[in-house]
């Protein structure tokens, strides 16, 4: 069998399906409609975005009551997001104009683009520093984060190159070892910024392509060990990340001093003041000035408070039905014999459903607290740009699977 095993499974175990009178071997596990968009991705995206909104400006409209933003207008930071949607939505529409075979040919350069720009990041005067950390390029009517950028650029990468090494029959180290070599690249330069949220998520996006791609099990656990003890090392040898690690632990030990617990002790009351129904819309206390990064990474404690365990409930579901309807056009894509789509899809899908997870578990204090934001809801433009785009490129996907299952060509 080899390293890869599997693709050839999704494409081989499947339900025939009859299209103007001729079959096609496919997983069509639900019946989809021949032709237009997928309207029920597009609107739960929207939905998804339009509440990021609200909530945006209700955790943000106090802050400039903090002496910090003072100079701020008490909109300011929802003209910004406003600003970063229309920007992101007009990016998402020229993404969708653009044939995955396009994508396919760019992917290595859009990967050099990316580690261009995390060097460039690093160099004073280029990159702009926030709270000792150095993530973000200027770009005048916005802050561009280049680790944004990667998790993209990484995902079409190891699409492309698990699509080119399926095409030959390679030892396996000899065949991982410069997709292993390439993350560590990236690893070094986001740690340097440092920003190993976004090396965790590219890692998982990486991990989760060379599994889906048909990488055997045996394998594909030997790969796991290695980054988690990786991940470990980096852990113990860092100070800092011990005593987060320490305050996630027992975040009530420092729930009154600014230290390292302060930040998810107040997240854990912001849940438990919200409790089943919430405070209502723009009822949060825990906003106003007591929880840190309210607007941004703990978006989702705002939410709890305001909307109760039944707004969380809904924020999940409407994530994990994107999260599954994203993987079941990545399997289509697979089933139609397009290798390159159908592993970019699913691999969108591992990137929004786990940094997802993460950004609730660190909310809810199952997680150790990781400066990792909400998809689509979460302030910050780099990441709704990011968003979008990708978002796009899974709906070009299911538009050129429907043009392929009504017997055009893409």
């Amino acid at each position: 069998m080899g390293w890869f095993s599997g693709v050839g499974k999704a494409a081989s175990e499947v339900l025939p399906v009859r299209l103007g009178g001729q079959r096609f071997p496919g997983k069509l596990a639900t019946p989809v409609r021949m032709a237009g968009l997928d309207w029920a991705l597009l609107w739960v995206t929207l939905a998804l975005l339009m509440w990021g909104l609200v909530m945006v400006y209700s955790a943000s409209v106090a802050m400039p009551d903090n002496p910090k933003f003072a100079r701020y207008a008490h909109t300011h930071f929802l003209t910004r997001h406003v600003l970063a949607l229309a920007v992101a939505f007009l990016a998402a529409t020229l993404a969708f104009q653009v044939p995955m075979a396009t994508w396919e040919k760019v992917a290595p350069w859009m990967f050099v683009v990316s580690l261009l720009l995390l060097i460039l990041v690093l160099v004073p005067f280029i990159g702009k520093g926030v709270n000792g950390a150095r993530r973000w390029i200027s770009l005048g009517v916005m802050n561009f984060q280049p680790s944004e950028l990667a998790k993209f650029a990484v995902l079409l990468y190891a699409a492309d190159y698990m699509v080119r090494k399926m095409e030959v029959k390679e030892r396996f180290f000899r065949a991982v070892l410069p997709m292993a070599v390439a993350i560590a690249v990236v690893g070094v330069l986001l740690l340097a910024e440092p920003d190993m949220g976004a090396f965790m998520v590219i890692s998982v996006i990486a991990m989760g392509i060379l599994f889906l791609g048909g990488v055997n099990a045996r394998m594909f656990f030997v790969i796991a060990t290695v980054v988690v003890v990786a991940f470990g090392l980096m852990v113990m040898l860092s100070e800092w990340r011990r005593e987060r690690i320490f305050a996630y632990l027992d975040p009530w030990s420092d729930k009154y001093s600014m230290g390292k617990g302060y930040q998810l002790s107040h997240s854990l009351i912001a849940f438990g003041r919200g409790e089943i129904f919430g405070v209502g819309l723009g009822g949060s206390i825990e906003k106003l000035h007591w929880l840190p990064e309210a607007h941004t990474d703990f978006l989702m404690a705002v939410i709890g408070e305001e909307f109760g365990l039944i707004g969380v409930l809904v924020v999940i579901g409407l994530f994990m039905w994107m999260t599954r309807r994203i993987m079941h056009i990545g399997r289509q894509a697979i089933a139609l014999d397009r290798l390159f789509a159908g592993l970019v899809a699913q691999g969108v899908g591992v990137w929004v459903g786990f940094q997802t997870f993460i950004n609730i578990g660190v909310n809810l204090g199952a997680l150790p607290t990781k400066g990792l934001t909400l998809p689509l809801m979460s302030y910050g433009g780099s990441a709704i740009l990011m968003n979008l785009i990708a978002l796009a490129v899974v709906l070009r996907i299911d538009y050129e699977n429907r043009v392929l299952m009504r017997g055009g060509r893409v």
